[in-house]
């Protein structure tokens, strides 16, 4: 054996105090030693030699590491218990093995299978400053004495030299000194310290001193504080003997495990064998996980002392002396007192992740996850308490890491200097064993990679060998950050169907070779952007749901790329297309990072690096490429022009059966086109831009067939619920007419959608054309469809056609041969633009008068040209301007930035606030703060840079552009929509969303603040004229054309005058069973029930709402009216028995569903007009672009058809059970009309959003209108009610709060399918398809606070559990219901569950499961089904109950759902979080009994 490294120890004495010295505290932590394969000619040190890969064995404390890695704990003796003088050495033996000696004593063997090149490593690491090597390689053994160095060597050569005695280091000094002191051995000859085992000797020569001296340079990574002193071994902490009922101890009781974890998920807590000093870290590290439970580890400190407690289930049961870290919350005696404490979830946390604790000196509390602060949880704990462990759901097994133990020390140090010094740790290239002095600076994978992940290839290709065993773990990063431009982009080489989802790929500022690798990246939540699936993630949070093509569709040999722009923005390709901006103010040195997951197997680099436009064409890498449209700001406006003149247009080599594909994809034929004559459709190679023709010329033809060419569209993937159809993925037809989804197509004069026609009589017939006609198509950037028949335009065939469209030919009939002519291309930019334009975005004009700004402003602050424009006369703030009025929802308020100051730094902030600025002090000095960040006195909502506030608090980072890069000539502007959210305009493009919540009555507020100095109004205020698409309001006074013109332009505060129709009666000429009465202005049918045909005498004009009541309806009959519009003059109709029958030029509305000559276009449109009461008012407009509009109760349906013609008639056919109705005019009001104010639901409050509980909020018609009229779902559901026989007292006695949710009741009521409740506002879906009975709330209760600021959830059960839930209103426990109640113990499939052999019965907590959605909690195992007959029908039936509650917020988790169901059960909820769990008692207020009858 040989010991060919041997060190003397000097230590830091803990009060040392002598000139050119300086006194420190003491440190935790000491020498580590061990052996490296990595050549330290070539190494790039790290801040500690556990951070050392690629063939590294460490030997750390107590423990050996390998690669960072521990790999065997409690060998040998500690070395952190080390003093001056005691020897260390470490050996490789003849057999591969490492040994440690100890004072000449061999401590065993460390590790196996050493390669047989190895260099010693050193790290001064903590206390340990200064070792000698050991010349003699028997004086070890022998016991042979080092002389001792003089007191004045006891420094390194490192410690600044011009220090006085009380000098006082700072914390990165201090770092810099005690932990970056890594050193090799090696000698003077070129092998170094290598040595061969073999030989016996150590390569290089004896030990000379000086080589101490050669320690690494840099600046690495930082250590953590220690405790003061140094715990002895008897009086380290521990678990404590007495633990939970299922809790195992091992390993000196540090490790604790909790015995069935797949049977069982909680009774796992464990506490410290003593209490926690002052400023003492008590760390555990995670060891094993199961992936049965939802919830995980729960750490924090109790007073109770674990001799005398009787252990509880779970901590947060515990109702006193307890404070705990529960996900990313705190809860204090079981109650949450702070939501979202850090940005950590301990619910997120992996094995192997570390998590701990601190009571400060001063009394607070701190959590560290990973070694990094959190921050302080509570500012007063208790002086005496001992840490405790909950080994919840999760978390199985745990290990107590002692200030000795460093496995993960590396990464905590790291990550805590990346928090200080964005800098630190990133000092040069990354880690490389072979340096590749040719590529240095070629794009390659790092070699520290994901531990199911392997690098090959020299670094360019990387892959998962296990794919079918393991999905994840597969994460690899660039060798190098990316430089700007830079596209970083890989080819999908290997895929497997085993798993779901697939490749992911973005970018992060960790550096790969101190990134302890997470299992997916998402889980990262620091420095990290991710496309994953079609949405963007930054730190493990969707910030874009629905951005680009969806990854998880990508097949092998597809590519995906990613870039960081010069200003900061992020952007991804697909296959070469660009995606858009995902992200801005991303920092300039990030890594690019590939998550191989799910079915992605292995991908490669591709080398042929560039910029792409969203065109697809390659750009250079320029130093201007930032000006190429990929690189354009949000505002910008995107043109195809240019130079590029390349038609790369082409049939893809994917077709039907009998169409073969020549001329290098430009021509295209169909074979035996006398014995076939379909089977023959063909497909662009790609997706046409705006703008592009893409035109083919006839070149041959037969006259055997009827029929000729049909040309048409179909899109690639866009979302979920529309068919996504590639080339690839097209089963191609018999013909084009066959596809019944997402395909626009022109067949003759007929253009058809999805396989019906939509319009007739198009401008062009394609069975006219001829050999040598030629016929193109093109998509506008507005999304209209022309068609182009020998180059003249056609005009408009459809509208509102996707983004990104495939052109397809089918060769049918005639047609025989086409070829791709070379007018194939862009027309010109009018086509090709995206600017916003009148079509796309319809400016109404005049749209109002200009907006103003308020004469209370800042007092730095001018107003000049009427209010028009702002100028901040000095300083940097005081510069904040309102609005002149309150904006209207959807009003935009825009200014124009007309001068910067370069002198100062920031920019201008805009949002919207509630303070009004009329209630603010004549003299503004003394009501207004200097800059917007600081106006608290109202809620304000603002952008500062790319920060959301409100009332300067953070609630969201990089949103859309940062202000602080607009300049002038920029346009920014604020927008409170109808849906209650702030939208953020730049230039005007909108930004998205950038709060929700926002109240109703707000100003726009600007804040004129450092660089920006003046501002101009750009925006008009928003009034609704005849050009608005919205319904009239027939209850305000009407005025004529001349009165409207003769009145000047003024500011309105109220309700504006709205048009009118001067003369509207039905015709004379109508069905034979139809009496007109009251000037023609009411029509009956006064025999049979068909026969009712009426149409209105005048035509209808384009934004003129025609409106009438049901007057009567007669229950003997089935079905009812139906109404619609005519394209041609009535005055000779025949009129059939019913509307059905009209097939020329008509748009019917029947039940629910749209008709156009007799054929249905449209299903599930609007209410079913057979359930509409008497009482209810019906409808119809024609807007500007001719789409025809249904209104309910003044409430627009949407677009119904498209294309009506002008000038068309309304009619309305008395069928069935409707038997009368009357035109609304201005002297008939509709109902729900008012003469007063009106109040649109736009303008409510989200307080008044609870399903239309306020009577305001839903519509229900006049008591003089029939009001005993009732939905016959809503009166089966009251039936069974009464079956119930509960008693009258639990129900509120107004039946206005009882809703009916059957699609009838809620399209007629308008309701949307998703309200927010709650503070913080939470999503909860409608319970469509039941019916609610409102509960009487308890007088006790504060209803006001359960109904704005609770959130709202469902919870189904079972009939039997109905009475005693009532009777105590509450959820309890022991209920017969499967989903509601279950004690905090697992449960089985059927629900039920077994007591604890030990347990004290009555202790056990009850764990209430709800839902924010009734398609989960209304699923029949949760809310059993029931048979009953109906007393009035004596029909069988069958029903369901459930319960409507209100639900504390900060009282429940989220998880995910329990049934094993794969597909989502909501559109708008994860799978993995439609569960919500709740163990506190009065957490859930019961409001609503629901009910479903089938």
């Amino acid at each position: 054996m040989d010991v060919f490294c041997s060190l003397l120890c000097d230590m830091i004495p803990k009060s040392c105090r002598h000139q050119g010295s300086f006194e420190v505290n003491s440190w935790s932590g000491s020498i580590e030693i061990g052996v490296t394969a990595l050549d330290p000619g070539a190494l790039d040190f790290p801040s500690s030699a556990t951070g050392l890969k690629g063939g590294s064995w460490i030997v750390s404390g107590c423990s050996v590491l390998r690669d960072g890695r521990s790999v065997l704990e409690e060998y040998g003796k500690d070395l952190d218990q080390l003093s001056e003088g005691d020897r260390v050495g470490i050996q490789r033996s003849a057999r591969g093995e490492l040994h440690l000696w100890v004072n000449g004593q061999d401590c065993g063997a460390a590790a196996s299978g050493l390669p047989p090149k190895l260099w010693a490593v050193v790290d001064l690491y903590g206390k340990c400053t200064q070792v000698t090597v050991v010349s003699s390689m028997n004086g070890m053994m022998n016991g042979d004495e080092v002389p001792e160095l003089s007191c004045s060597h006891n420094r390194p050569d490192k410690f600044p030299n011009n220090l006085e005695p009380d000098t006082v280091l700072t914390e990165h000094q201090l770092f810099d000194v005690f932990n970056n002191a890594i050193v090799n051995d090696r000698g003077s000859s070129s092998g170094g310290g290598a040595v061969n085992s073999d030989s016996g000797t150590p390569g290089g020569g004896g030990g000379d001193s000086g080589n101490t001296n050669n320690t690494p340079s840099g600046n690495g990574g930082v250590g953590l504080a220690a405790v003061a002193g140094v715990m002895t071994t008897n009086d380290a902490l521990l678990f404590h003997e007495k633990c939970g009922t299922l809790i195992k101890l091992s390993n000196n009781n540090k490790t604790a495990e909790r015995r069935r974890p797949l049977d069982e998920f909680n009774n796992g807590v464990v506490m410290t064998n003593r209490p926690l000093r002052h400023n003492e870290m008590f760390e555990i590290r995670i060891d094993k996980l199961v992936d049965k439970w939802s919830g995980s580890i729960e750490i924090g400190v109790t007073t109770h002392n674990p001799n005398n407690l009787d252990y509880p289930a779970t901590m947060t049961n515990l109702r006193s002396g307890t404070i705990m870290m529960s996900g990313c919350g705190i809860l204090t005696n079981g109650k949450g007192t702070r939501r979202e404490y850090c940005e950590f979830s301990l619910d997120e946390l992996q094995e192997g992740d570390h998590i701990g604790l601190m009571r400060k000196a001063s009394g607070a509390l701190h959590f560290y996850i990973n070694g990094i602060d959190q921050g302080v949880a509570a500012a007063q704990t208790p002086a005496v308490v001992y840490g405790v462990v909950d080994l919840y759901g999760m978390a199985v097994k745990v290990t107590i890491v002692h200030n000795h133990n460093h496995s993960d020390r590396l990464r905590r140090n790291n990550a805590i200097m990346r928090a200080l010094s964005p800098d630190v740790g990133r000092r040069g290239p990354a880690l490389s064993i072979t340096p590749d002095s040719e590529g240095a600076d070629r794009l390659l994978f790092h070699h520290n990679c994901g531990q199911k992940a392997a690098i090959i290839s020299e670094g360019r290709t990387a892959l998962r060998p296990h794919a079918t065993d393991d999905f994840n773990h597969g994460v690899v990063l660039s060798s190098r950050p990316l430089r700007s431009n830079e596209v970083f982009q890989v080819r999908i080489d290997k895929m497997v169907d085993k798993w779901a989802g697939s490749i992911e790929i973005g970018v992060t500022t960790h550096n790969p070779a101190y990134l302890q690798l997470p299992s997916t990246m998402t889980n990262l939540r620091s420095g990290t952007w991710m496309m994953t699936g079609n949405g963007v993630m930054h730190n493990g949070t969707t910030i874009l749901d629905e951005y680009g093509h969806n990854l998880d569709r990508l097949k092998a040999g597809d590519t995906v790329g990613v870039v960081r722009k010069e200003d900061g923005s992020l952007h991804f390709f697909v296959n070469g297309v660009a995606q858009g901006p995902a992200a801005w103010n991303v920092p300039p040195s990030v890594y690019a990072v590939v998550d191989l997951y799910g079915q992605a197997a292995q991908a490669t680099i591709m080398d042929d690096m560039a910029i792409m436009d969203d065109m697809g064409d390659l750009l250079p890498l320029t130093e201007d490429s930032s000006e190429c449209p990929t690189a354009m700001s949000p505002g910008s406006p995107c043109s195809v022009g240019g130079a590029i003149t390349t038609n790369d247009l082409r049939f893809h080599h994917l077709h039907g059966t009998n169409a073969v594909i020549t001329n290098g994809g430009r021509t295209a034929l169909r074979q035996n086109c006398r014995s076939e004559f379909n089977d023959a459709i063909v497909i662009s190679n790609r997706c046409l831009r705006d703008g592009e023709l893409f035109e083919i010329i006839i070149q041959k033809m037969v006259d055997r067939w009827s029929g000729s060419i049909e040309a048409d569209f179909l899109l690639p993937p866009l979302c979920p619920g529309v068919t996504a159809i590639r080339p690839d993925e097209l089963e191609f037809p018999n013909t084009m007419t066959d596809i019944d989804y997402d395909t626009w197509m022109l067949s003759g004069t007929a253009v058809m959608q999805d396989g019906n026609t939509m319009r007739n009589n198009y401008g062009c017939d394609l069975d006219s054309l001829t050999t040598g006609s030629r016929i193109g198509m093109m998509r506008s950037a507005s999304g209209d469809l022309h068609y182009y028949i020998n180059g003249v335009d056609q005009g408009v065939a459809c509208t509102g056609l996707p983004p990104e469209v495939y052109a397809v030919i089918d060769l049918y009939g005639q047609c025989v041969q086409v070829s791709i002519t070379s007018s194939s291309g862009p027309l010109d930019n009018s086509l090709c633009t995206s600017n916003i334009t009148e079509k796309s975005f319809p400016i109404h004009s005049p749209a109002g008068v200009a907006h103003r700004l308020h004469n209370k402003h800042g007092k730095n602050v001018v107003l000049l040209g009427d209010g028009c424009q702002g100028v901040r006369v000095g300083g940097y703030a005081h510069g904040i301007v309102f609005s002149a009025k309150e904006l209207k929802a959807d009003e935009l308020f825009e200014v124009r930035i007309d001068e910067v100051d370069e002198q100062w730094c920031g920019s201008l902030h805009i949002g919207l606030t509630t303070l009004a600025p009329p209630e603010l002090p004549s003299c503004p000095l003394s009501g207004l703060s200097p800059s917007l960040p600081q106006l608290r006195t109202k809620v304000t909502w603002l952008l500062c840079g790319s920060e959301v506030r409100r009332n300067g608090v953070l609630q969201r980072q990089n949103y859309g552009c940062s202000l602080d890069r607009l300049t002038v000539g920029n346009r920014v502007g604020v927008k409170r929509c109808s849906d209650d959210t702030m939208h953020i305009f730049i230039d005007g493009e909108d930004m998205g969303p950038a709060a929700t919540a926002v109240a109703k009555n707000v100003y726009g507020v600007l804040d004129l603040y450092g660089r920006i100095t003046a501002v101009s109004i750009v925006s008009s205020s928003l009034m609704e004229d005849i050009e608005s698409v919205k319904a009239p309001s027939l209850s305000s006074e009407s005025c004529s054309e001349a009165e409207e013109e003769s009145t000047p332009v003024r500011e309105v505060e109220t309700e504006p005058c709205a048009l009118v129709p001067t003369a509207v009666a039905f015709l004379e000429n109508h069905g034979k069973n139809i009496q007109l009465s009251n000037q023609n202005l009411t029509a009956a049918r006064v025999s049979s029930y068909n026969q009712g045909l009426l149409v209105a005498a005048q035509p209808l004009a384009r934004q003129q709402l025609f409106q009438f009541q049901i007057d009567r309806l007669n229950p003997s009959w089935t079905s009812s009216l139906s109404l619609g519009v005519i394209g041609h003059s009535p005055d000779r109709l025949n009129f059939p028995s019913t509307a059905c029958c009209l097939k020329r030029s008509a748009w019917l509305l029947q039940r629910d569903s749209v008709f156009h000559n007799s054929l249905k276009i449209c299903e599930n449109y609007g209410p079913n007009l057979d359930t509409c009461p008497e009482g209810t008012v019906l409808g119809l407009l024609v807007d500007t672009n001719s789409c025809l509009h249904l209104y309910v109760n003044g409430m627009d349906q949407g677009v119904a058809a498209q294309d009506i013609p002008s000038p068309c008639y309304t009619f309305i056919d008395l069928y069935g059970q409707c038997e009368q109705v009357t035109i609304v005019t201005n002297n008939v009001p509709a109902v729900g009309g008012e003469s007063g104010e009106t109040r649109c639901q736009g303008d409510m409050e989200k307080a008044d959003m609870v399903d239309g509980i306020k009577e305001s909020v839903c519509w229900t018609p006049p008591p003089e209108v029939n009001p005993n009229k009732t939905c016959e779902y809503q009166a089966l559901c009251a039936r069974f009610k009464d079956l119930l026989t509960l008693p009258d007292g639990y129900f509120n006695e107004d039946a206005k709060y009882n809703l009916c949710y059957c699609e009838s009741c809620h399209k007629l009521r308008g309701d949307e399918a998703y309200y927010k409740r709650g503070e913080p506002p939470r999503d909860y879906a409608l319970p469509f398809g039941w019916c609610r009975f409102a509960l009487r709330i308890k007088t006790h209760c504060e209803v006001s606070n359960a109904l704005k600021k609770w959130h709202i959830a469902y919870h189904g059960t079972s009939v039997g559990a109905l009475r005693r839930t009532l009777d105590h209103s509450q959820l309890l426990p022991g209920t017969s219901s499967i989903f509601s109640v279950a004690p905090v113990k697992a449960e089985g499939p059927n629900g039920y569950t077994e007591p604890e052999e030990n347990c004290a019965p009555g202790r056990e907590v009850p764990r209430v499961r709800l839902s924010p959605t009734m398609r989960y909690s209304g699923m029949e195992m949760f809310a059993p089904k029931v048979q009953f007959r109906d007393p009035r029908s004596d029909r069988a039936h069958q029903a369901q109950v459930g319960f409507q509650v209100c639900v504390r917020p900060g009282s429940y988790k989220m998880g995910p759902q329990t049934l094993g169901n794969s597909e989502a059960l909501d559109p708008r909820f994860s799978n993995s979080e439609i569960e919500w769990i709740t163990k506190e008692q009065g957490g859930t207020l019961l409001y609503g009994l629901l009910i479903r009858v089938e």
